[in-house]
């Protein structure tokens, strides 16, 4: 199909690109898959359920990148490869124009953009491969930085109806790596030709926050072919606000009192959404308090020999949390804004213990969280790292031994054989004998009838006397 135009969004932003993170951008609107399980919607997805914006594998898709059956989990996450019918939460998308927003949570130069759709005859109990796609739009950014909400208006097929895969694909101009997001739709079309779709009605929406004239509410993003212009938020049936963002804080308020609200959405042709169910939201009295609410799912995210992050998800309090506090062994060591911390000068191969409490604008502090043991990495080789163990969870940098090598997480990685899974790298000065079940990255070398061989680029299963991927060298 041709390229279509498109539109690029730079919204307002509260939120700071986080510092230090290896995790960069996901498919927010419609939801992901991958956003779907950070919500909860979707169900048993691995780390992705912490990190939706980790979704990332090497670029050049579809000449290189992941391999088919892994594409929906950018090579790295299981979880996400799987494929039936039923497996996924789908949102539900009429053919013709439709607007897809990522959020970014680091910048980095953007070669293009690329957004997929499966065919008509693609098989929905088949994990997705490329024969499966058809090339539905490209942007080309030409290495500028991207804003960290970035929209494209891209034009969804009207000859097929039912489910099918959105994959959307965000190349980086300076890694080589990429991003792979996969939307599960519900594609729903006459057949007639292209249609215009209206803004569809806010939905989920909540009261997140409460003081004694204010209310705080917040809604799941509406979607429009012509993209959403702002939303109109209704005070009991008159209209109090018009934010461009999902979130809106209704101010000069009565203590104890309630309030019913209604939202609309209205796209950039002046096109209205019905109004949203309504939600009923109470100002607090003059004389209550509510407590912070502690950080929940503290998990260590990367360790190193003198250092440990650790990350968590945000609380809530009624007037906004200010920061976070980080206890280490019970001792405060640091504060942080955003809901990750990196701990510093730590002791090679040493357990220790964090909590984390939230404290909110006016100084009141949360309870502490569930404390997190987490160790740091080894000083020294191979014959000081632990044995690896099946049961235990590894996230990127985290050593063992097997089978008298040494090797290296290069992700989140849990019951997969050093020998035999990418999700290990070789650090030892050894050259095992090739393994076809084990995917292999450029540079890797592996012996076989007795020849050394060096991959030239990722492989998995190509017998390395018969496929050009590989190249007979000295060991």
């Amino acid at each position: 199909m041709a390229t279509f135009g498109f539109i690029l969004v730079g919204l307002a932003c509260s939120l700071a690109f986080a510092k230090g993170a290896s995790a960069h951008g996901y498919i927010e609107s419609p939801s992901s898959r991958a956003a779907l399980c950070a919500t909860g919607v979707n169900k048993d997805c691995g780390p992705t359920q912490y990190e939706p914006q980790s979704v990332e594998g090497k670029g050049g898709f579809p000449a290189s990148g992941p391999v088919d059956g892994q594409i929906t989990g950018g090579g790295k996450y299981p979880e996400l490869y799987a494929q039936t019918p039923t497996r996924w939460s789908k949102v539900t998308l009429k053919g013709g124009k439709n607007t897809f927003t990522w959020k970014l949570t680091a910048p980095h130069s953007t070669a293009e953009w690329k957004y997929y759709i499966t065919k008509k005859d693609w098989d929905t109990n088949k994990p997705l491969a490329r024969q499966d796609l058809e090339l539905l739009a490209t942007f080309n950014d030409g290495g500028a930085m991207p804003s960290p909400s970035t929209s494209h208006v891209v034009e969804l097929p009207t000859d097929r109806s039912g489910y099918y895969l959105v994959l959307g694909v965000w190349e980086i101009a300076d890694t080589g790596n990429a991003f792979y997001q996969v939307i599960d739709v519900n594609l729903v079309n006459d057949g007639t030709g292209p249609s215009t779709q209206p803004p569809t009605v806010p939905g989920q929406v909540v009261s997140t926050a409460q003081t004694t004239s204010s209310i705080t509410l917040q809604w799941s993003a509406s979607i429009a072919s012509e993209g959403i212009k702002n939303y109109e938020v209704y005070r009991n049936g008159k209209l109090v606000g018009t934010p461009s963002q999902t979130t809106y804080t209704d101010t000069g308020l009565t203590a104890n009192t309630a309030y019913n609200y209604t939202i609309k959405a209205v796209d950039n042709k002046g096109n209205v959404s019905p109004a949203s169910a309504t939600v009923t939201a109470q100002t607090l009295k003059e004389d209550t308090v509510i407590p912070v609410t502690p950080p929940t799912g503290l998990h260590a995210h990367m360790s190193t020999k003198n250092s440990i992050m650790i990350m968590w998800s945000a609380s809530t309090a009624t007037n906004g949390i200010k920061n976070y506090e980080i206890y280490r062994n019970g001792t405060l060591v640091g504060t942080a804004t955003e809901t990750m911390y990196d701990d510093t000068g730590l002791t090679a191969n040493t357990s220790y213990t964090y909590t984390v409490r939230a404290v909110d604008t006016l100084g009141n502090k949360s309870q502490s969280s569930a404390a997190l043991t987490a160790a740091t990495l080894p000083d020294s080789g191979g014959g000081n790292l632990p044995a690896w163990d099946a049961t235990k969870i590894y996230v990127a940098g985290d050593k063992v031994q097997y089978d008298g090598l040494e090797y290296q997480a290069s992700y989140w990685t849990q019951n997969n054989r050093p020998d035999s899974s990418d999700a290990w790298k070789l650090l030892s000065n050894a050259t095992p004998e090739w393994n076809s079940t084990k995917a292999y990255t450029g540079g890797s070398k592996v012996t076989y009838n007795g020849i050394v061989y060096e991959a030239k680029w990722w492989t998995k299963g190509e017998q390395p006397d018969q496929s050009d991927v590989w190249k007979a060298v000295q060991n």
